[in-house]
């Protein structure tokens, strides 16, 4: 089997090191990130590539052992709309190869791209060192488009040119779980023998059930009160607006209830979309705050201090939010789509609900307040089944996938790698 020792990440429209919830950042950043730390104690260096965003970026950083992160120059140091970032593709391309002959090593095992835009780069990279490319989706153009809302522009048709591009170029294609690999096939025509399924992972040394009357009380949260969390990106996608229509139709029926609603995140992409607005015109303001983002163990403890956290989104690959809420011992309220309908296991760890309608939404709301027990079992179930989500599982199988990559490269057949259960 080959050894893998050094392997090319590239994140190019947003830096693993950027904070979660805030512009194009989310939860690809923490598993950049943390699947990079995680291959790095198996004691494979771990390069990863980003375009520099901000004049004194140093060239490179080193946020964990055996990790490095090179910023990229490339057009200006400013952040960009991920939609300028294709013009800009030759360029990171010609940038990031002279990094490499800088490199007192010279060379790569593999390339592991994330996200379309770095995937079209990959393939070419791929082309240039003679390296196989591993790609994961994370988002599809084809299934978000499936999924859009009334007035909401489509993915452009060159994101889906890129992606089915990338599907018969890479080598492997990594999916997070098995409905993302049937995506893959039946959206792009990819050959399911070349899919490797691996789940993400969440942080369980600080994703944890503890001290959860202290976390209420450090944040504000009175004992009695019905607290409703949203965390990540503020955008219609991820379905902020319907926690808040939901909420107040649950508070006009039920006025008993002392409702308590906080959402974490800053604004990306369209700039129509009005948080504060939306609060004040459902008379939500005096039960609903808004933060920007936060790190990991502030989050840790924002999801200890709820009663239920809630992602209404139209998509998600995953749902890296459902899981460390879960690790944290919160019962999660998601939609009934995509890795969602993997991460949240439905009447045991929180509830699944299909489709937007806001009544729907509140009347799972409403039931699970009037049964404190069930949502005392349900914490505990997501507890439980979070232990099952370690980084360092996912890093196994994703290597596997790149030995996989290299076998096939050298002309062997290959053996798929194994998948995250």
């Amino acid at each position: 089997m080959p050894l893998i020792r050094r392997v090319a990440f590239l994140s190019l429209h947003t830096s693993p090191l950027e904070q979660p919830g805030s512009g194009d950042a989310g939860g690809m950043n923490v598993y950049v990130r943390a699947l990079a730390a995680a291959l790095a104690e198996t004691g494979v260096e771990v390069e990863i590539f980003t375009r520099s965003t901000a004049a004194g970026q140093p060239a490179v950083e080193h946020p964990f052992p055996g990790v490095c992160v090179h910023n990229v120059l490339a057009g200006p140091r400013r952040k960009l709309p991920k939609e300028e970032l294709p013009e800009l593709l030759h360029s990171m391309v010609a940038e990031i190869d002279r990094i490499r002959q800088l490199q007192p090593h010279g060379r790569y095992d593999v390339i592991h791209s994330h996200y379309w835009v770095s995937g079209v780069a990959g393939l070419e990279l791929s082309q240039l060192w003679g390296l196989p490319l591993v790609h994961t989706m994370h988002t599809m153009a084809k299934v978000k488009n499936l999924l859009l809302e009334s007035g909401e522009a489509p993915e452009p048709r060159r994101r889906e040119d890129g992606e089915h591009r990338i599907v018969e170029g890479a080598a492997r294609l990594i999916a997070n779980t098995p409905t993302e690999a049937a995506e893959l096939v039946s959206h792009y025509g990819a050959d399911l023998d070349r899919i490797d399924v691996a789940a993400p992972g969440v942080d369980l040394a600080v994703f944890t059930p503890a001290f959860r009357g202290r976390s209420r009380a450090e944040h504000g949260v009175p004992p009695e009160a019905f607290h409703l969390l949203f965390a990540g990106r503020i955008q219609r996608l991820k379905g902020p607006q319907i926690l808040i229509e939901a909420a107040a139709l649950l508070r006009a029926h039920r006025p008993d209830i002392n409702l308590k609603l906080t959402i974490l995140g800053a604004l990306s992409g369209a700039k129509d979309f009005n948080l504060h607005a939306l609060i004040k015109d459902a008379g939500m303001d005096d039960a609903a705050a808004h933060h920007p983002p936060v790190n990991a163990p502030e989050l840790a403890s924002w999801f200890r201090a709820a009663d239920l956290v809630v992602m209404p989104s139209y998509s998600e690959s995953f749902g890296l939010v459902a899981l460390e809420a879960q690790a944290c011992g919160t019962p999660v309220v998601a939609t009934k789509v995509g890795g969602l309908s993997r991460a949240v296991s439905d009447g045991r760890t929180g509830m699944l609900i299909e489709g937007h309608k806001a009544g729907d939404w509140a009347d799972a709301f409403e039931a699970l307040y009037d049964d404190p027990a069930t949502r005392a079992d349900m914490g505990r179930a997501a507890a439980v089944q979070a232990q099952g989500f370690g980084w360092q599982r996912t890093a196994g199988i994703t290597l596997e996938s790149y030995q996989a990559a290299v076998t096939q490269q050298l002309g062997r057949p290959a053996t798929p790698a194994a998948t995250v259960p």
